[in-house]
């Protein structure tokens, strides 16, 4: 009856989050029913690599719901669910011991129903974590003391998706509300409110107007979600190049002098800043939540892809998928 059961689990299995260890041998993986699974990227790369060696060296049961989103400080893995973030140490996940190391609720005031966490972003700068997603908030966390210190407030509904621009301490969040804000992390005051939907190039009525994927590099942003794909120049609030991906995407990063996005669709799409779609490279989930790039560690640098699946696709070249984790 459990093989059954675990069946069904697998069919109906959503990853969303990842995440990879600091010495960059080890992928975490984040899915719908609240486990983190942990992969030896060392193991699945190596030449003696057997179908053993693609799945979980660990597995276990983190939180109570989904696990939208995940990080890693020097020493710790951090993942949120429903309301909380909780950390584990990596010398003692890998070591197959599971313990949290800590547990911390933002201040959620007097609602009744625990807000869900979609983004966390480490501003390794302050030393500090924020978060954001089902109560319209970007809280600060201190790591050291796991003292919350700043409240961000100004979005009307919740937040997908946080991105630092730590050279200016700023961040930038995209929210279910249709809009992109610029926060001053010092002051924490909002610098700046994009609505981007209200752009007539970037707005697609028919797919809603929420911001569900940013990324920023110095002046530039991308954001995407029910509105196109698009880059934007930040200091004259400028859409500069509209993406032509017809389906609503979900991640997206800068990558060398590419953008990297995926989404609704069994594509990653490798995208020139003029606007050019360059490459769409075939992977398994139909829908992707989740790109990871491994850039700790030279002879592991894999993109990782995730999503409606509960194999996660590995692209050791990233044109095209070398072999898929299998979370079991």
């Amino acid at each position: 009856m459990m093989d059954i059961q675990r069946s069904l689990d697998l069919l109906h299995m959503t990853i969303y989050s990842q995440s990879i260890s600091p010495c960059g041998k080890f992928l975490a993986a984040g899915n719908n029913f609240g486990e983190i699974a942990i992969f030896s990227l060392s193991a699945a790369l190596s030449s003696e690599a057997k179908d053993e060696s693609k799945k979980p060296v660990v597995s276990f049961a983190a939180h109570d719901g989904p696990i939208y989103a995940m990080v890693s400080t020097d020493r710790q893995l951090l993942s949120a669910g429903n309301g909380e973030v909780k950390a584990w140490n990596w010398s003692e996940i890998v070591k197959k011991g599971c313990k949290e190391a800590w547990s911390r609720r933002p201040p959620y005031g007097s609602s009744l129903e625990v807000p869900e966490i979609n983004s966390l972003q480490l501003n390794l700068k302050d030393n500090s974590l924020l978060m954001a997603g089902g109560d319209c908030a970007i809280h600060m966390m201190d790591l050291e003391s796991g003292t919350f210190t700043h409240e961000y407030r100004g979005h009307t509904d919740y937040i997908h998706c946080l991105a630092l621009r730590d050279q200016l301490r700023e961040c930038l969040s995209g929210s279910e509300d249709g809009t992109v804000r610029l926060w001053d992390l010092r002051s924490g005051g909002q610098v700046q409110c994009i609505e981007v939907h209200k752009y007539e190039e970037c707005s697609r009525p028919q797919n809603g107007k929420w911001i569900r994927c940013l990324a920023t590099d110095s002046d530039w942003m991308v954001c995407g979600g029910g509105p196109a794909l698009t880059l934007w120049h930040l200091r004259s609030v400028t859409p500069t190049t509209v993406f032509p991906l017809p389906q609503c995407q979900q991640q997206v990063t800068f990558y060398q002098d590419l953008i990297l996005s995926a989404g609704h669709g069994p594509t990653i799409n490798h995208l020139q800043i003029s606007g050019e779609v360059k490459a769409q490279i075939p992977c398994t989930p139909s829908c992707i939540h989740s790109l990871s790039i491994n850039e700790h560690s030279p002879e592991h640098k894999v993109l990782t892809a995730a999503g409606s699946s509960h194999r996660i696709d590995v692209f050791t070249n990233f044109s095209y998928r070398a072999f898929s984790l299998v979370f079991t």
